[in-house]
């Protein structure tokens, strides 16, 4: 699959793609050739959570071809192979017949949320574990997945960052009944003051901030994902769950105060509305991940039709829609050399000065 590298996204431009590998035995000093499987080995949601969580701990290295010492390759489905306790290592396009498809409404945790790209299985597919709902509204929830560079369990959006009419929740068929495994609801963390915030800020409050705003839909202000230094991206995104309070002024400042902290911390209060602007009205900048080869999302259609509006359009030839393409590439480059820039600044893959100045 093409793995992310922050929330929400592929890898950003000029990474490089990350596919998965196919049906194989067990490997590794813990692994042995298995015979074919036939059936789906009982488990618990509580074991696969527990198996999942092994890997996070040991941040077990992305491979597609490496083995971790328990056998399990070390892709996004070998992954989900080892925490289901799968006899082999699956890919995508196996792990469908060890699981039956079900709701968003019926997601618990161990279930799994798939995509598999049937037009380039390997190099655009991925699948990550359904670790519980984050919040009441059930926009996201916790993942666990395999992703460069290593495993990884955050705060995600629901079904996924990119991609998100394709993916398909799914149960393991040898998982027993009942919610067991799922994450207990963490209770609500007081508002640490002030102090905790804001530039020079370098602090766990920080991350847990930013991880409360993504799953709130301010996932578009962050290139790299919440961390625990306090950024721009922090600020904005802060503020713009403020003003979908409908606060303004000192009270919309960027800055969280108790009561911001409240409403963050118990899911209450109104999520940040969808292409939300940012300054000066421009819509914030989803992000250069999601304008690259094999891209297919929203965010492109919207630039097209942008770049069309600024006279760019003679580029299209069927008009602006999901899918990047060369089309796309060409219509932002010719706008990126009207502003008179040459070289890399002109390479036809959007930025975020790009963005402000298309939309500004």
């Amino acid at each position: 699959h093409t793995a992310p590298h922050r929330p929400g996204a592929p890898a950003a431009d000029g990474g490089s793609a990350t596919p998965q590998g196919g049906t194989a035995p067990l490997h590794g000093p813990a692994g042995s050739p298995a015979r074919p499987q036939t059936k789906a080995p009982a488990t618990t949601r509580t074991a696969i959570i527990n198996r999942a969580k092994q890997w996070v701990t040991a941040q077990v290295p992305y491979s597609m071809t490496a083995f971790w010492s328990d056998g399990y390759r070390q892709d996004c489905s070998g992954y989900v192979s080892m925490a289901w306790g799968l006899l082999s290592n699956e890919w995508t396009g196996s792990l469908g017949q060890f699981a039956v498809k079900i709701t968003k409404e019926e997601l618990q945790p161990g279930d799994i949320l798939l995509f598999h790209n049937t037009a380039d299985p390997q190099g655009g597919s991925h699948v990550v574990i359904f670790g519980g709902w984050t919040d009441y509204t059930h926009t996201a929830y916790t993942a666990y997945e395999q992703t460069p560079p290593h495993t990884r369990r955050q705060s995600t959006p629901y079904p996924y960052w990119n991609n998100t009419t394709k993916y398909v929740p799914y149960r393991y068929k040898g998982v027993t009944a009942g919610t067991a495994g799922a994450e207990p609801a963490a209770a609500p963390v007081p508002f640490p003051g002030t102090k905790y915030f804001g530039p020079g800020a370098n602090n766990t409050y920080v991350t847990r901030l930013g991880e409360m705003l993504v799953a709130r839909g301010g996932g578009a202000y962050y290139a790299t994902g919440p961390g625990p230094v306090w950024g721009e991206a922090d600020r904005r995104a802060t503020q713009a769950f403020q003003q979908a309070q409908g606060w303004t002024g000192t009270n919309a400042d960027g800055l969280p105060g108790p009561r911001t902290w409240e409403l963050l911390v118990t899911g209450t209060g109104k999520n940040i509305a969808p292409g939300k602007a940012g300054p000066g009205g421009v819509p914030a900048f989803p992000g250069k991940q999601y304008f690259k080869a094999g891209a297919d999302n929203a965010y492109v259609t919207q630039i097209g039709r942008q770049l069309v509006k600024k006279g760019f359009g003679s580029f299209y030839g069927t008009g602006p829609g999901p899918r990047w393409s060369e089309s796309d590439r060409r219509a932002v480059e010719a706008f990126q050399r009207a502003q008179g820039w040459r070289g890399g600044a002109a390479d036809g893959f959007p930025g975020p000065e790009t963005w402000r100045r298309l939309f500004g």
